[in-house]
C-alpha cells in the first residue's frame, strides 16, 4: 500500500514538473522552439486554476472581512514585484502588475473598479489617465505663445510602469466553516499601489490605488502566468497559487467594524509601530477565534 502511494506520488511530480517547467528548453533546436509545446504536451497539461469549493451561507459561523498591505520592499513579496525590466527576459516571466494591465489592455479581464467594494467600474480610460503624465515643458510653452507648432522634444512623458509599484493592497474574508471544522480564508480582491503620477517625482509622493480587480474573474489569466520559484525555478508557480496559499507578508490596515470599516490609521495616528501592533491584534483575534472552538 505504501508503495503504492509513492509510486503514486512519484508520478504526480513528474506531471506537474511536466506542465509547469519552461516547455522544450532542452530539445529546441533553435531559441523559437523554446516555450513551445506539442498538442500531446498541452493535451495531456489540462492546465486550469483549482475551482472553489461551494460554500453555503448556512456553514458560515464565523467570518471577518481584512485589507492588507502587501508591500513590495520585503523579500517574502519579491515574487509579486520582479521582474521590472522585461528587456533582456523571457515572455514567460511577468511581474503581477504587467500580467493584470496587460490583460486589462487586451479585454481578458472585462471587470476593474475604482474601490475595494466593487460599487463602481471604470475604464481603460480611465485606468491610462491615472498611469500617465504629459507636461509641456517651458520652452514648448514659450514656442506655443509664439504660435509655433509644439515640438515633440518639449514634451515630457511619464507613465507608472512595474518598477513603480510600491504594493498591493488585498481584501479577503477570514470565515470559520462549521461542516469542516477549519478556519479558511477566501481572496476577494486586488489593486496595484503606485505613487500619484502628478507628483511621482517628487520625494514624498502620495500613494493611490490605481484600480481594483475582482479577484474570482481573474484567476483564470492569473493561474496563466507564472512567477519565479526560489526553490525550484524547474517548476515555476502561479499567481493564482501564489496568492490563494498567501505566501505573501501582508499587514492587515483596515476591517469590517463598526464604525463603517474605519482604517487602522484613522484611530491610530503618526505612530507606525502601534498601527503594526494593531494590526497584529486584529490577526490574532482571528485567529484565536479558531483556537477557542476547540478549547474545553
Amino acid at each position: 500500500m505504501i508503495n503504492k502511494r509513492f509510486i503514486l506520488t512519484v508520478i504526480g511530480v513528474l506531471t506537474i514538473s511536466l506542465g509547469f517547467s519552461q516547455a522544450n528548453i532542452l530539445n529546441a533546436k533553435s531559441p523559437e522552439e523554446i516555450g513551445v509545446k506539442t498538442d500531446a504536451q498541452i493535451a495531456l497539461d489540462n492546465d486550469k486554476p483549482l475551482e472553489y469549493g461551494y460554500v453555503d451561507d448556512r456553514d458560515i459561523l464565523y467570518s471577518r472581512m481584512t485589507w492588507e498591505r502587501v508591500v513590495l520592499d520585503e523579500r517574502v513579496n519579491f515574487p509579486l514585484y520582479y521582474p521590472i525590466d522585461t528587456n533582456n527576459i523571457g515572455k514567460n516571466r511577468r511581474s503581477l502588475f504587467d500580467v493584470l494591465i496587460s490583460n486589462v489592455k487586451s479585454g481578458k479581464i472585462e471587470n476593474i473598479y475604482d474601490d475595494s467594494y466593487f460599487n463602481n467600474k471604470r475604464t481603460l480610460k480611465d485606468i491610462q489617465a491615472a498611469m500617465t503624465m504629459v507636461d509641456t515643458t517651458e520652452l514648448g510653452i514659450e514656442q506655443i505663445n509664439a504660435g509655433e507648432a509644439l515640438s515633440a522634444e518639449y514634451i515630457n512623458r511619464r507613465d507608472i510602469t512595474a518598477a513603480d509599484i510600491k504594493e498591493y493592497r488585498v481584501k479577503g474574508m477570514w470565515y470559520f466553516d462549521k461542516r469542516l471544522g477549519e478556519l479558511k480564508y477566501r481572496l476577494l480582491g486586488i489593486a496595484p499601489v503606485a505613487p500619484d503620477v502628478n507628483f511621482i517625482d517628487s520625494d514624498t509622493p502620495d500613494l493611490v490605488e490605481l484600480f481594483w480587480v475582482f479577484f474570482p474573474d481573474a484567476r483564470e489569466v492569473l493561474h496563466q502566468a507564472k512567477t519565479f520559484n526560489n526553490e525550484n525555478s524547474a517548476i515555476p508557480l502561479s499567481f493564482d497559487h501564489l496568492l490563494n496559499s498567501r505566501r505573501f507578508n501582508g499587514y492587515v490596515y483596515q476591517e469590517e467594524n463598526v464604525q463603517g470599516d474605519r482604517k487602522i490609521s484613522e484611530y491610530i495616528s503618526d505612530n507606525a509601530l502601534m498601527q503594526l501592533l494593531e494590526s497584529d491584534r486584529v490577526k490574532d483575534k482571528i485567529r484565536n477565534f479558531e483556537m477557542d472552538m476547540w478549547s474545553y
